[in-house]
C-alpha cells in the first residue's frame, strides 16, 4: 500500500477557501501515487486558532466535505481528509476527521474525544466525541485518532480491538513539544504491532510554531518516513501484511491483563 501524508503548511495570510483549493489541487496530484492520502488536524482554520472555530465551523456535509469528496473521486483514492470544526445541528462544536473512499463516499467520521487545553481553547470551545471509529480498507483496517489522542494509549488499545492494524493519526502539533511527536508516535506503534501514519501541520497558528515532521512507524517501531518542518508531501510504501506478521512472531498483545485495579489502601 502506498500513502501519502500531505503536511499542510496554515498560515494566517491566506483565506480558508484558497486553502481548500490548494489542498484539493494537492489531493488531486496524488492520483497514480498514493492508495491512501492523510490531512492534517483542523488545516483550514489552523488548530491554534480558537477565534476562527465558531465563525469558519460548518456542517459535516458542508464546502470542506464536498471539495474533498470530489478530490478523492478524481484522484481515486482513500482520503482521510484531516479534520474540520464541525457545528452539529443542534449546535455544539466537534473536532470531526472525515475519511474518504475512491469513489468521494463517506466511509467514517471521528469527532476528537481528547480536547486539548487544559479547561481552555479546544477544551472548552469543542465538544468530546465518543465513539472510537474504524475504516475497513481492502488489505488493512484503519483506526482514527487526532493529535491529544496520541498521550492516550487506551484510546488505541481499543483501537486495535477493534481490528485496527494501520492507525492513522492527523494533528496540528506544536513545535515545542516535536520530541514527544516522535517519541510517542512510535510508542504507539510498538505497544499496539501497528502502523501509525501520522500527519501534522507546519506553518504557525495564532503564534504557535507547528512542528511538521509528519511520520511513518512500522509495527516494530522502525521509521519508516519522516517530514522536515515545512510544507511537504511524504509518500511511502508498506505491507498491511506486516501487522499480522508481526503479531505473530512476537505475540505480546496475547499476553495483556485486563481489568486491573489499584490495591484498596
Amino acid at each position: 500500500m502506498r500513502a501519502s501524508l500531505l503536511q499542510i503548511a496554515v498560515d494566517e495570510g491566506e483565506s480558508v477557501e484558497s486553502r481548500r483549493v490548494r489542498v484539493a489541487a494537492l489531493v488531486r496530484e496524488q492520483a497514480g501515487t498514493a492508495d491512501l492520502v492523510v490531512l492534517p488536524e483542523l488545516w483550514t482554520t489552523g488548530a491554534f486558532a480558537y477565534e476562527s472555530f465558531a465563525t469558519e465551523a460548518e456542517p459535516l456535509e458542508g464546502p470542506t466535505y464536498e471539495a474533498m469528496a470530489a478530490a478523492a473521486r478524481d484522484a481515486r483514492v482513500w482520503l482521510h481528509a484531516g479534520s474540520i470544526p464541525e457545528r452539529d445541528p443542534d449546535g455544539p462544536l466537534y473536532n470531526t476527521s472525515l475519511v474518504f473512499s475512491p469513489d468521494g463516499e463517506p466511509a467514517a467520521a471521528y469527532r476528537k474525544i481528547h480536547r486539548f487545553g487544559f479547561d481552555q481553547g479546544e477544551a472548552v470551545l469543542m465538544s468530546a466525541g465518543t465513539d472510537l471509529v474504524t475504516v475497513p480498507l481492502p488489505g488493512t483496517v484503519l483506526g482514527l485518532a487526532t493529535c491529544y489522542d496520541l498521550r492516550f494509549p487506551e484510546l488505541f488499545r481499543g483501537l486495535v480491538d477493534a481490528g485496527a492494524e494501520t492507525l492513522v493519526l492527523c494533528a496540528g502539533w506544536p513545535e515545542r513539544r516535536r520530541a514527544h511527536w516522535t517519541l510517542l508516535a512510535q510508542a504507539r506503534a510498538v505497544e499496539n504491532q501497528a502502523f501509525v501514519l501520522a500527519c501534522a501541520t507546519a506553518g504557525t497558528h495564532a503564534g504557535v510554531a507547528q512542528a511538521g515532521h509528519s511520520i511513518v512507524v512500522d509495527p516494530w517501531g522502525e521509521v519508516l518516513a519522516q517530514a522536515g518542518p515545512g510544507e511537504q508531501v511524504l509518500t511511502v510504501e508498506f505491507d498491511p501484511a506486516r501487522v499480522p506478521a508481526v503479531r505473530e512472531e512476537f505475540p505480546a498483545l496475547k499476553d495483556r491483563v485486563l481489568g486491573l485495579t489499584a490495591p484498596r489502601r
